[in-house]
């Protein structure tokens, strides 16, 4: 019975948090940034423009950027995300994979 209760709390911790949104960037801000992450293959965080029915930002995505082109970038395994489709990205702290 713990174990259901812990994890009712834990979902209803996940509908109730608040994604501050960031400053919208421009296309070359953003393309500056993921192009320098692609390169480097350093870990980002990805704000999308997307937001749920009461108006609140969706969690931040964290990855690696795997590839793009003039539209999208890829996330993930063959994940494609709109450029259009992102209000703003930033390094991670401490991102960088080797």
């Amino acid at each position: 019975m713990s174990d259901h209760t812990a994890a009712l709390n834990q979902q209803n911790q996940q509908l109730n948090a608040v994604y501050v949104p960031r400053l919208q960037q421009s296309l070359a801000e953003l393309t500056q940034v993921l192009t320098n992450a692609y390169q480097k293959q350093q870990l980002v965080t990805i704000q999308l423009k997307t937001v749920d029915q009461n108006n609140r930002h969706l969690p931040d995505i964290i990855t690696l950027i795997h590839g793009y082109n003039a539209n999208d970038i890829v996330i993930d395994s063959d994940c494609f995300v709109p450029l259009q489709g992102i209000h703003n990205v930033a390094y991670q702290k401490g991102g960088t994979l080797i």
